[in-house]
């Protein structure tokens, strides 16, 4: 049971990501990127040292905690600058795409790294899903590799290593610390750069003031709290596949709110990344009834 309550709240957390997508969107149009996220990882680590401060008092002289915490809040907020960057030269769809091949390199360095050798079910799942992310996002061939793709691709790998060296660590130390501590890594690194990086601009609109609570209290201080807590009862590859429903929640979100619609390829596509995770899921299932 706890395996399926960490894979729900995975879940939900690309609900959450994908619903933020739009609002993040229409912010970054009167903020420069690298400031929002300084913003966005602050608010959070302010939320969460408040939320967990005792816990991590008691596990300050824990080297697990804060080296796994440091690490992953490195590969996080490397993921999120080179996402960032890579936009500028390349697609949404398919930077979408891209970012999403992040499911195929976790089972490799999970494998590479920590010798945690992926089930063949699993496997099979993650390579499902991401056929139905490329008929989702990409509306031609990927074609040559740009600037954009290059950066994204690298993206996608920072990606795969935070979802690797949570898993990791989740074992060994509590979620509360590694939750704090990669957070406030990631922020202290975007304040760092948005400090270096000139111009910094802002203008406090509405949209933007908004898009900092949501994505600083829920798409960040819940959603890697959750993850944190999740991947002590999950694998690192059934979390990688859980995460490419984020193109199927923000589709759906999108449709909830402005009616839009899926073309017959991207509904194929999203019904192959719901296939990959069902596969995945079923597998315990059947193996309590046919021992």
């Amino acid at each position: 049971m706890n395996r399926y309550k960490a894979d729900l709240a995975l879940a939900l957390n690309t609900l959450i990501w994908g619903a933020t997508f739009t609002i993040v969107k229409t912010a970054l149009r009167d903020i420069s990127p690298v400031l929002f996220l300084a913003l966005r990882f602050s608010l959070a680590t302010v939320a969460l040292g408040g939320l967990w401060l005792a816990s991590w008092r008691k596990a300050r002289g824990e080297r697990q905690g804060a080296t796994g915490g440091v690490l992953a809040g490195t590969f996080l907020f490397a993921g999120f600058l080179l996402q960032t960057l890579g936009l500028q030269f390349t697609s949404p769809p398919k930077s979408a795409f891209l970012t999403g091949l992040a499911s195929v390199m976790v089972p490799m360095l999970a494998a590479l790294v920590y010798q945690n050798r992926p089930q063949a079910l699993e496997v099979l799942g993650v390579l499902v899903a991401t056929a139905g992310l490329g008929l989702m996002t990409l509306q031609g061939p990927i074609g040559s590799m740009e600037k954009g793709d290059v950066l994204t691709l690298f993206c996608a790998a920072a990606f795969a290593g935070h979802i690797v060296i949570l898993g990791h660590y989740s074992q060994k130390t509590g979620f509360e610390v590694l939750s704090v501590t990669q957070v406030a890594t990631a922020a202290l690194l975007a304040v760092g750069l948005s400090g270096w990086v000139k111009p910094s601009r802002v203008e406090w609109r509405p949209a933007v003031i908004y898009a900092i609570l949501v994505t600083g209290l829920l798409a960040t201080a819940l959603t890697f709290t959750v993850q944190a807590w999740a991947q002590r009862y999950t694998t690192s590859t059934r979390t990688a596949l859980i995460y490419t429903l984020e193109p199927v929640f923000a589709w759906l979100t999108s449709y909830w709110f402005l009616g839009t619609g899926l073309a017959g390829r991207a509904t194929a596509g999203a019904a192959l990344i719901l296939g990959g995770v069902v596969l995945v899921e079923m597998k315990p299932l059947r193996n309590r009834v046919h021992p």
